[in-house]
């Protein structure tokens, strides 16, 4: 089994590419070692100890590193750990199946003003569509918060939390595409 790694914006973050699905449906981000007690993998992974991200993509892998850590000594850890998990196909979550794991709360959505549902839905399309397959290549996502008078509340995951050229992504690149297709928007915000 080979597993290809890419780097991503991020400087301290790499994407793993093991040549199948990680994630079936949606991702999943681990911040801390107590979310990544849901996972075999991502327990793995962080118990390594330079580790301070672990984000399932649909057919990636991105690790971010502790501030300092050199990219050359931890890599290596990391392959070991996904290779013996993908060959061995162990499950991504504890328990059964996908259900038998807790999934922490999400933080609560702005609350969307009915009257804007179809400027939030030409928002999420655009999200949908233009946004997070862009995001995936570098190893993250985007997520929709929320909408309200004119600001666009967006949760960056994986890769692009805490990136560098995270801000510029979102102002230059996701601000001026939603202002672009949808009038009503005026500013785009991370929460």
């Amino acid at each position: 089994m080979l597993i290809e790694t890419e780097t991503t914006p991020n400087p301290a973050t790499l994407k793993f590419l093991p040549g199948r699905t990680v994630m079936d449906a949606g991702t999943r981000d681990f911040a801390t070692p107590e979310e990544a007690e849901a996972s075999p993998l991502a327990e793995a992974i962080f118990g390594l100890g330079d580790v301070t991200g672990v984000f399932f993509g649909r057919d990636f892998v991105s690790v971010t590193a502790a501030p300092g850590v050199d990219w050359a000594s931890l890599k290596p850890d990391v392959l070991a750990i996904l290779l013996d998990h993908f060959s061995a196909e162990m499950p991504l979550f504890h328990g059964p199946s996908a259900a038998g794991f807790s999934v922490p709360p999400a933080e609560e959505d702005f609350a969307d003003d009915p009257a804007d549902a179809d400027i939030v839905a030409q928002i999420r399309e655009l999200i949908d569509t233009r946004v997070r397959p862009a995001v995936a290549n570098d190893g993250g996502d985007i997520v929709y918060r929320g909408f309200d008078k004119g600001k666009v509340f967006l949760r960056m995951q994986g890769a692009c939390s805490g990136c560098p050229s995270s801000t510029a992504t979102l102002k230059n690149g996701i601000e001026q595409l939603l202002r672009y297709y949808v009038p009503e928007v005026t500013e785009v915000r991370a929460v």
